[in-house]
């Protein structure tokens, strides 16, 4: 029955992406895949703050695929 229970995140303020329980507690919480938090920690970090910023902003993508002036 212990298996069924849900765990919160290993930390309030970082994302362990080795941490599967932390990756599926994040992209639940933050209503994204794995494959889209993984992206967003590879580019901004694990910080969880830092992480909502740019998933709210969908900023997700590394600086070098922005726009450039034309």
């Amino acid at each position: 029955m212990s298996a069924n229970v849900e765990h919160g995140p290993s930390s309030e303020t970082e994302i362990n992406p080795k941490v599967s329980s932390d990756i599926h507690y994040w992209s639940k919480e933050l209503g994204v895949t794995g494959e889209v938090l993984h992206e967003a920690i590879r580019v901004h970090g694990t910080h969880v703050v830092k992480v909502k910023a740019a998933l709210a902003k969908h900023d997700v993508t590394s600086p070098q695929h922005d726009k450039k002036g034309a």
